[in-house]
């Protein structure tokens, strides 16, 4: 990989242009961080209003499988990735024909279908010496039957949907053989696996960047609190997890990256559960092939964001390891913070909030708020945690947000 260098200009008189598949606030804000740096962007999005679009120097608006969209898109960039991982791995692949594409088509592949993504999970535990959740695939009645017959111990689970699934969509909890066939038909009888529940004291993430080179930078894993499958509140501090159990996450997030092949940001998710030991187990729960919401208190906390490190990756530009400067928590906006108790819009307290010391709001220009719906977030930094937690609690109370008793 040739560096891509921002403000360069190539033999065809082309600026230097990094270009996204996607338009949701994860492309904002890469597009914010090429920009910064001295690169123009271009991103391919159907919605003309999208957050990534409103930003970019282009927007190509068609679908992500439009040929002629892609080909504008090969010809405008010198390097393309992709902000999340349900576009088409087809698009990366036809994309990588002729540019620089980060993450590979096949990796998002993998992470496009659990049943894939699990298995490479467990083919790489040896190495890593993390594993994921005891689990079933379900892609037939005859192999529903076999896991109602062989596998009882996999109740209670979670029955998953293969693909797209995400922030709980695509999951139903079922504790019972009657109920997990009632279940796979109320999910359309389409792929599953079932996942083993299992007793859960914290939930975490790693996220990490990986080179073209193999070089490997990363930041300490975030505790990460979710209300209803939706991220609510990210704990990012020393002593937010005990330090043998951050570095086994740590290792086994690099471990997973090696084994892939990756090239650019990608988010680990693991469950801590109770086992006895001292510090509890560690298992893998899932990947992100981009950067990921529990990552967002970089902007503000850190000398390089997720976001820089994405454009470090896909350029061919060295990775710096990051350093965090500030203990910082997050808070998850949805829309459901512009609406009061009687389902009304209105606007959040933002003059209360933004008078609150070490607050940093971002809005992803979004133009219609909806229950569930990601709009924005909110970091808190301060000069140490016990600041920081009574700044977001409060921030929290003012916003009427899940989590406040997690904070």
């Amino acid at each position: 990989m040739t560096p891509i260098f921002p403000g360069s200009v190539d033999a065809a008189g082309q600026r230097a242009t990094l270009g996204v598949l996607g338009g949701g606030q994860l492309g904002r804000m890469f597009v914010h961080a090429a920009q910064r740096l001295g690169y123009f962007t271009a991103v391919l999005e159907p919605d003309a209003q999208s957050p990534a679009g409103q930003v970019s120097h282009h927007h190509i608006q068609t679908d992500y499988d439009d040929s002629a969209g892609l080909a504008q898109l090969a010809h405008l960039c010198q390097a393309i990735t992709t902000e999340f991982e349900n576009v088409p791995a087809q698009a990366l692949q036809t994309l990588a024909l002729t540019r620089p594409v980060a993450p590979s088509a096949a990796v998002v592949g993998i992470a496009q279908n659990r049943i894939e993504e699990k298995a490479h999970f467990a083919a790489c535990a040896d190495v890593s010496g993390v594993t994921c959740a005891p689990y079933a695939v379900i892609e037939t009645p005859a192999q529903l039957q076999a896991v109602q017959d062989d596998q009882a111990d996999l109740l209670p689970g979670i029955l998953k949907t293969a693909r797209m699934g995400y922030d709980g969509k695509g999951q139903v909890r079922v504790k019972t053989a009657d109920e997990l066939a009632a279940a796979w038909a109320e999910l359309g009888g389409v792929a599953c696996v079932l996942e083993k529940m299992l007793p859960l004291t914290a939930e975490c993430s790693v996220l990490i960047a990986r080179g073209w080179d193999g070089k490997v930078v990363s930041y300490a894993p975030q505790r990460n609190v979710h209300v209803e499958g939706i991220l609510a509140v990210t704990h990012a501090y020393e002593g937010n997890m005990p330090p043998a159990l951050a570095t086994r996450a740590r290792e086994a997030a690099v471990s997973i990256a090696h084994h892939l092949g990756y090239v650019g940001v990608l988010c680990v998710e693991f469950f801590v559960v109770e086992d006895g030991s001292e510090h509890g187990g560690l298992v893998v729960n899932e990947m992100a092939p981009r950067p990921h919401n529990s990552g967002h208190y970089t902007i503000d906390a850190c000398d390089a964001s997720q976001f820089d490190l994405q454009v470090h990756a896909m350029a061919g530009l060295p990775l710096p390891q990051p350093r965090q400067h500030s203990p910082a928590i997050m808070l998850n906006l949805l829309g459901d913070v512009w609406f009061n108790t009687d389902g009304q819009l209105q606007e959040p307290d933002w003059y209360s909030v933004l008078s609150l010391p070490g607050t940093h709001l971002h809005l992803y220009g979004k133009l219609e708020a909806r229950a569930g719906r990601k709009m924005g977030h909110l970091t808190v930094t301060g000069p140490d945690v016990a600041s920081v937690k009574t700044v977001a609690r409060r921030a929290a109370e003012l916003l009427s947000l899940p989590g406040l008793d997690a904070i």
